[in-house]
């Protein structure tokens, strides 16, 4: 297959500078209508600040927000993926009984509003799991440098609870949706596989895993890693629950500071960063799949 080079047209550039142009006038009638005044001066302070007695740059709020994002987009992810590949297993199953949690898993994840999981997991997990199996207290009775690689993995032990219920609700709204991309992958294997498998006396456990997973695999590695750039997105719902991830910090902020369009353009900047930067990779993952198939 031949892959075009993208190029920029006329129309391209024109765009380009009316949402520029766009931009300037909008920064002028919030300056002048609204009498705002910018200050934009202050923000690399909340990016990162030097610290004198270890005598280097540090990650302020901004910053620490971004990585706590990192985390629960990276740990949602691999939750999901677990959750969806058995859950997209479990809809093509011949098992009726597994056909039956599998759809279930899905039809009621997708039709619930992300927020009022949020709120059950924070409320029923963090609030009655968590105190009961004790899990702050473990955190908090671990050495000193064990709780600093839990921290620097997940979260602070104050904080722990509710990141591992962010993580909870973020891999379980994400499974329902990587759960029809394992099934539509494995679906869009040719049927004559199957019968090849079965002519040749395999199970339909070796005829998945020896046979249809592997094909179906780079059909669907695009799409799953286009819903971890999702993930990140989605992850912007647990400031709810005070999980001080980059939106939480954001609001934080700007409650503090007052700089309201400072703050949110900052945040829209690391956001894009993140997800455009995943954007650029997915594009190339895809374009290495077509040539390798």
């Amino acid at each position: 297959m031949r892959i075009s080079k993208t190029t920029l047209k006329p129309l391209d550039t024109a765009i380009l500078l009316l949402l520029a142009a766009g931009g300037v006038y909008l920064s002028y009638r919030i300056k002048t209508g609204l009498h705002y005044k910018w200050n934009w001066s202050v923000i690399p302070q909340y990016l990162l600040y030097f610290d004198d007695d270890s005598k280097s740059w540090i990650p302020n709020l901004l910053l620490q927000g971004l990585f706590t994002t990192l985390r629960l987009s990276i740990w949602g992810t691999i939750l999901a993926t677990f959750f969806g590949t058995v859950m997209g297993l479990f809809r093509i199953s011949t098992s009726l009984f597994k056909r039956l949690v599998g759809r279930t898993y899905v039809e009621v994840i997708r039709n619930l509003p992300p927020l009022v999981l949020i709120f059950i997991f924070y409320f029923f997990v963090s609030d009655q799991i968590m105190t009961i199996i004790g899990v702050e207290d473990f955190v908090r009775s671990r050495s000193p440098s064990t709780r600093a690689l839990l921290t620097f993995f997940f979260a602070p032990p104050a904080q722990f609870s509710a990141f591992l219920s962010g993580v909870v609700t973020l891999a379980l709204f994400e499974g329902a949706y990587i759960a029809e991309i394992v099934r539509a992958g494995i679906q869009s294997i040719e049927r004559g596989q199957w019968e090849a498998g079965h002519a040749l006396g395999l199970t339909w456990r070796h005829q998945m895993f020896d046979i249809i997973l592997p094909q179906a695999t780079h059909r669907i590695l695009p799409p799953l890693a286009g819903q971890f750039i999702s993930t990140i997105k989605d992850s912007a719902i647990v400031s709810v629950i005070s999980i001080q991830e980059l939106t939480f910090q954001g609001m934080e902020l700007m409650s503090a500071t007052y700089l309201t369009f400072e703050i949110w353009i900052t945040v829209t900047g690391l956001y894009l960063l993140l997800t455009l930067t995943l954007s650029l990779g997915v594009g190339r993952l895809e374009v290495q799949m077509r040539k390798r198939y």
